[in-house]
């Protein structure tokens, strides 16, 4: 039996996410399956079912938050990756980032457009809210900056990135990256090897 696509809702502004979308890649190509990319607005998602998020920004465990940071930079280290968290701009407004992804995806360059924008963001500290910055992206990514910038206002593009933010909270998602094998929900970078395990038991 083959396996199905594996669906992954993102968004390029977790460093988790970042990790998650360059460890899935290795994993599909690994494996031999295809990924459904759906950009989602992670805010919007912690807004409607996950504040909790907000209140431990504002009054972290400092223990706890020490040690996010060095399981951060173990896993970098074990990607390959380098992630330095911003020190100034965080959060940041993804938004058109992530519509151009939507955007991106019918031309096959969705993959080399957020791995523009996680390097961007995650490695070199740039706001990728900011419009020369989108344009930095899209120059990496080989794509058109200016149609890009005209095609991430269209009502359709701004509807697709709403509904799948909408589609990810009504299947029980509550965050960034959340991964699905069929109804199977998975929840963060290090679900990978999960992900892989229910994958490759489909494939058997």
């Amino acid at each position: 039996m083959s396996a199905p696509d594996l669906e992954i809702y993102f968004d390029c502004s977790s460093p988790w996410t970042y990790l998650g979308f360059h460890n899935a890649l290795a994993m599909a190509e690994r494996i031999g399956v295809q990924i459904d990319w759906k950009p989602i607005l992670v805010g919007g998602v912690f807004n409607t079912v996950n504040p909790s998020v907000y209140e431990g920004r504002k009054a972290p465990v400092k223990s706890k938050a020490r040690y996010h940071l060095k399981d951060m930079q173990d896993w970098a280290r074990r990607a390959g990756l380098t992630i330095k968290f911003p020190p100034n701009v965080f959060p940041v407004n993804s938004v058109n980032v992530m519509r151009a992804c939507i955007a991106l995806e019918p031309e096959g360059k969705l993959v080399d457009f957020a791995r523009a924008a996680f390097e961007l963001y995650w490695t070199e500290d740039r706001d990728i809210s900011d419009q020369s910055v989108f344009d930095e992206i899209c120059v990496r990514a080989g794509v058109d900056a200016e149609a890009l910038r005209a095609r991430v206002q269209e009502p359709e593009i701004k509807d697709r990135l709403r509904a799948n933010t909408d589609e990810l909270i009504a299947r029980g998602g509550f965050g960034s990256p959340t991964f699905f094998v069929g109804d199977d929900m998975y929840f963060g970078n290090d679900r990978i090897v999960l992900v892989e395990a229910a994958l490759l038991r489909l494939q058997a």
